[in-house]
């Protein structure tokens, strides 16, 4: 890419972004949007408006009750997990300030005077950008200017190990003291247990692990419930759900044509056929009639790097004028062109990762896991694998990955050296990937156009109860599994580059910043936590960010290599010293988050529990009683036989 359409896509990123906030700042001052914009200070009982002066509703206002909001005030709209993906924010805002502080000053100076990329006759190439000059492209081989870049590479390892050893332990504080003042929690008095034996064949398994649980635990000990498949139950009530909810909108779209036509009214009908078109036209009310979509994906998360390397390889003018000419009249327009070669590329990939975060969660309760918390960090896991080494790997080898394969296949560490080679080329591409998910994915956050625009299209067409109306503005959480991968991927870009193209990291360093003042305003004001497990995440990030330094660290090592250096292996340490942090932190803190502390444990309780609606609060949906007096419906149908299913 060329520097007019780096700086056409920027610039373009950047306006659309002001853009978006001037939108947001117009469209939440209206009370028909209150919904869309506040939802969780609604449903806390809030007030949106209560002291807010004109002040606080101008474009910046927000920024400014971003910036005010505690800690605390965070926990108790979003809770522990929703405070400690804001610190896993700032946490990596601070590595890359701190490493763009030297970074910048030091390696762009010695790398901008020096003229590994000049001509037989002391010139650049045409084909040569700014960004390569300014970049560790431009040294010479054995050159003693290499002994800045590997200083470097130590200053960013140091600099992310005492941040995150600071960010571990200041979470680690954050959960002991959420779990020490918390209220009663059903999961706080609760503990599953796996492989029971099978009971004598005069005991149920319920009555068989309440009898030993109540012979140890005789004073503290409440009763079993055993865990079952309840697929089919859960079908049926869903069902039985859905034609109380059609039976609600259909009535409500009969009343209302009462009271239009001022007579009995028209009843609704619809089609049995095709998408309601086609067939035989029946009454709504009297025909809940339930058409159930089964989509079925036979796709893996290995089968990605064909459409991703496809996507690399086609998604370039070169590639899209010589597979469909009849383009080149289009493409080749000089406006249209430099639009392209800023967005095309960027943009297929964003559209074409949207489709798997689905699967990887299905893939997650396939395991067997027992809490939606530990599904969405097992799905973000296999996310962030599958972007680094389809997404960032994948394109930085780009069209040569065929060519390649069979090598690193032979030779796996040899990825490190092919990106060595690779990523110096790939560098205006990932550039403008973190600029636009910066702005304009921030941007889109912020404003939440298209949830406004489903909410309002819903209310107006669809919306006939007010549980409907509901259902048409809940928030939903954070949706971590796709969040936390999505900024690991920013972080090992802006890592592996950070020594090789310092100038990525003021890109970075927005990212993460603008990433938190949105985040926290959207964790204040929007999302609603659909559970908690008191930072239970952070280790899972804490290893991820670990990797993606050692990666980056890898990397490092053989770029130094290629330049022909023979103190390039004064870098191999580095890569035993971060699995020494990342052992020393999973010792010093890890057991903190695997079971509860006995300071914790120890604390006296602060009110009764209530062990019936404890109980009840882990029947599931589909089997649970209207009135609690009612649990001993549910107690009677327990199974005599276990099962693998994971727990509800």
């Amino acid at each position: 890419m060329d520097i007019p359409s780096f700086v056409t896509s920027i610039l373009t990123s950047l306006a659309v972004f002001v853009v978006l906030v001037l939108v947001f700042t117009w469209l939440s001052r209206r009370p028909g949007n209150a919904t869309v914009y506040y939802p969780s200070l609604l449903l806390r009982g809030l007030d949106p408006w209560e002291g807010r002066g004109r002040g606080t509703r101008s474009p910046v206002g927000w920024i400014r009750q971003a910036f005010t909001a505690s800690e605390p005030d965070v926990v108790a709209a979003g809770g522990v997990d929703a405070a400690v993906y804001l610190v896993f924010l700032s946490s990596m805002f601070a590595i890359l300030a701190f490493a763009g502080i030297v970074l910048l000053p030091v390696l762009l100076p010695i790398a901008g005077t020096d003229n590994a990329l000049e001509d037989s006759t002391g010139r650049m190439p045409p084909n040569v950008t700014h960004f390569e000059i300014l970049s560790l492209a431009n040294i010479e081989d054995r050159s003693m200017r290499l002994w800045a870049f590997i200083s470097a590479v130590y200053w960013v390892s140091f600099v992310t190990y005492f941040i995150l050893w600071r960010s571990y332990k200041h979470v680690s504080n954050l959960r002991a003291a959420a779990r020490s003042t918390s209220g009663v929690k059903p999961q706080e008095f609760a503990m599953l247990v796996r492989d029971v034996p099978i009971p004598p064949p005069d005991q149920t398994i319920k009555d068989s692990v309440d009898s030993y649980f109540r012979a140890l635990h005789p004073d503290t000990f409440y009763k079993a419930m055993v865990v079952t498949e309840i697929t089919k139950a859960d079908k049926i009530f869903q069902e039985i759900e859905g034609h109380k909810r059609k039976i609600a909108h259909a009535e409500a779209v009969y009343a209302e044509s009462k009271t239009a036509n001022r007579s009995e009214g028209t009843r609704p009908t619809h089609k049995t056929g095709f998408l309601g078109l086609i067939g035989k036209k029946v009454d709504t009310i009297e025909h809940t009639r339930q058409t159930v979509v089964y989509l079925i994906v036979f796709v893996t998360v290995a089968f990605y790097m064909i459409p991703i390397t496809a996507i690399s390889a086609v998604t370039t003018l070169e590639k899209l004028r010589e597979k469909l000419p009849f383009l080149k009249v289009v493409v080749d327009q000089p406006f249209v062109k430099t639009v392209l070669q800023a967005y095309l590329p960027q943009i297929a990939l964003i559209v074409f990762l949207a489709v798997l975060p689905t699967l990887l969660v299905s893939l997650s309760k396939s395991e067997g896991i027992p809490s939606q918390s530990h599904v969405v960090r097992a799905a973000s896991g296999k996310y962030f694998y599958f972007i680094v080494f389809n997404v960032f790997i994948g394109y930085a080898v780009g069209s040569s990955l065929f060519s390649a394969l069979e090598k690193v296949i032979k030779n796996p560490p040899g990825i490190f050296m092919t990106l060595a080679t690779r990523l110096p080329g790939t560098a205006t591409f990932f550039f403008t990937f973190v600029a636009l998910r910066c702005f304009v994915g921030y941007g889109l956050e912020l404003s939440r156009l298209v949830p406004l625009i489903i909410f309002h299209l819903k209310r107006k067409y669809q919306c006939k109860t007010e549980e409907e109306v509901r259902a048409a503005w809940v928030p939903g959480n954070l949706r971590y599994n796709t969040r936390v991968p999505n900024d690991m991927l920013i972080v090992t870009i802006v890592l592996c580059y950070s020594v090789i193209t310092p100038l990525i990291l003021p890109f970075g360093v927005a990212y993460f910043a603008l990433g938190w003042l949105i985040a926290k305003n959207q964790v204040l004001r929007v999302y609603v936590p659909s559970y908690e497990s008191n930072g239970r995440m952070w280790p899972h990030m804490h290893t991820r960010i670990i990797a993606a330094l050692m990666i980056y660290q890898a990397t490092m090592i053989g770029i130094i290599s290629l330049k022909k250096f023979y103190y390039s292996t004064i870098l191999a340490p580095l890569l035993v010293i971060s699995l020494i942090f990342a052992h020393t932190c999973h010792a010093r803190f890890y057991p903190a988050f695997a079971k509860t502390p006995l300071e914790v444990a120890s604390q006296e309780l602060k009110e009764t529990p209530n062990m019936s609606a404890i109980y009840t609060a882990y029947i599931p949906p589909c089997l649970k009683p209207d009135k609690l007096q009612d649990v001993q419906v549910f107690e009677d149908a327990q199974p005599r036989t276990t099962s693998r299913a994971p727990s509800f």
